[in-house]
């Protein structure tokens, strides 16, 4: 499992911790656009938005993210 952060952070830097989901190495390759996908552009990102979501619940749960 790895941190699949948010596009857009910029040339050379990544969006904050928060701002990323736990996905499988395939799933990150296709945030990323390393490998395509049956997803257009718009469902790939809001499938990964959710995952922002969800990984943040899981964060709060766990105590890795404090609010």
């Amino acid at each position: 499992m790895v941190l699949a952060h948010l596009n857009g952070g910029g040339m050379g830097t990544k969006h904050l911790d928060i701002h990323a989901a736990y996905a499988c190495s395939a799933c990150h390759d296709a945030v990323d656009g390393r490998t395509k996908t049956y997803l257009n552009k718009e469902k790939r990102d809001l499938y990964h938005l959710e995952g922002v979501i969800r990984t943040q619940q899981i964060m709060v749960k766990e105590g890795i993210l404090i609010i």
